[in-house]
């Protein structure tokens, strides 16, 4: 039986985490500045808020473009982040479906409407949401800043985060927060499957992902596209039935013309060729672009008509696109490939990424 003490202690305790919280995070204060340590205080724990303690956060290179006000101007002082796994420290009093001491994950997005009325939130669209809050550079309706995972603490809204299959150590459950949803929401939803010949372009942190769903999700043959031939072997250990190496001459690469019915863009490449990208295609053909340049994009329209082809973004998946993607990923022993750092050495990690040092995502470990 607890003591009257102990229970003092515990509606003390619970108290507090209702109120604001300093985090110890790791933040970058201007462009091109170097990441540092930082503290902040966190929003208050909301009725349906959990508190997690952070022990992996994976690096994406949309923390690159965030960091260096690729896609606009950040708000400074920034902490990014978004492949968060942890334990659940606190929570808010009306979450019913998550205890204390789970094992859950946060990806890119940690609050949205929710409303019955929402036509984002009822048709699988959150991310699309007007009320959706990022997970880092973003604003919750109260104007407090929301701040990633590059830290020891986070605080989100539950119906954000997600239990961890057991079969899958956070270390490489990290990445599939965000790379992992990123591109199996699009196959998925574009029909990936028997009778489907799929290609994926750009075999880094996305794409060796991309090869694993295509194959787990039963495509006839998988196309990895790639300038650097050297992950050949690599890309149809990974799923692969073929691989196309793109710096070989346009003449060289007419056996793969007009073969493809999904085409899984991962790639930010400066001067992409999306002409030829584009000539991969049959006929109603897909091109599903889910990297995200910080430039214009040029290519000749007339044969999008004449071959009734679809260029179609998707913005991370719903929160039952990760629930599906998490449980795929258990039955079908799909995992990112990475190397672990400790959280301490997060500006060599964003170095290694910048230079595309690593094969094929680094997660920041507490």
């Amino acid at each position: 039986m607890s003591s009257p003490y102990n229970i003092i202690i515990a509606i003390s305790v619970a108290q507090a985490s209702m109120t604001q919280a300093e985090i110890e995070a790791y933040a970058c204060h201007s462009k091109g500045s170097p990441i540092q340590k930082w503290t902040y205080k966190a929003h208050p724990l909301g009725p349906h808020d959990i508190e997690i303690e952070i022990s992996h956060c994976g690096i994406c290179h949309s923390d690159i473009h965030t960091l260096d006000s690729g896609w606009g101007p950040t708000m400074y002082p920034v902490v990014v982040g978004h492949e968060i796994i942890g334990k659940i420290t606190a929570k808010g009093p009306e979450v019913s479906h998550l205890n204390v001491g789970d094992r859950v994950g946060v990806g890119a997005m940690v609050s949205s409407c929710l409303k019955s009325n929402c036509p984002d939130c009822t048709n699988n669209n959150d991310p699309c949401c007007s009320g959706c809050v990022f997970t880092y550079n973003s604003k919750y309706p109260d104007g407090h800043i929301a701040y990633g995972g590059y830290a020891k603490k986070t605080r989100v809204d539950s119906n954000c985060a997600f239990k961890i299959p057991e079969n899958i150590p956070s270390e490489y459950a990290a990445p599939l927060l965000c790379a992992g949803v990123t591109t199996y929401t699009p196959l998925r939803r574009y029909g990936c499957g028997p009778g489907k010949t799929v290609g994926v372009i750009g075999i880094g942190g996305l794409g060796h992902l991309g090869l694993q769903f295509a194959k787990a999700m039963g495509a006839d043959r998988v196309y990895a596209f790639s300038t650097s031939p050297n992950k050949e072997k690599e890309a149809k250990t990974l799923g692969a039935t073929d691989f196309v190496n793109l710096n070989q001459p346009v003449s060289q690469l007419s056996s793969v013309m007009k073969s493809i019915d999904l085409l899984l863009v991962s790639t930010c490449a400066p001067q992409a060729p999306w002409d030829l990208y584009l000539s991969f295609l049959k006929t109603n053909g897909k091109l599903l672009l889910v990297g995200l340049p910080e430039y214009k994009i040029s290519f000749v329209p007339g044969v999008l008509v004449m071959k009734n082809l679809s260029i179609i973004g998707s913005l991370i998946g719903s929160r039952n696109d990760i629930r599906e993607m998490l449980k795929l990923c258990d039955e079908k022993n799909i995992r990112p490939m990475i190397d672990v750092l400790p959280m301490e050495k997060v500006n060599e990690g964003i170095a290694r990424v910048r230079k595309n040092d690593v094969r094929y995502r680094i997660v920041l470990q507490n």
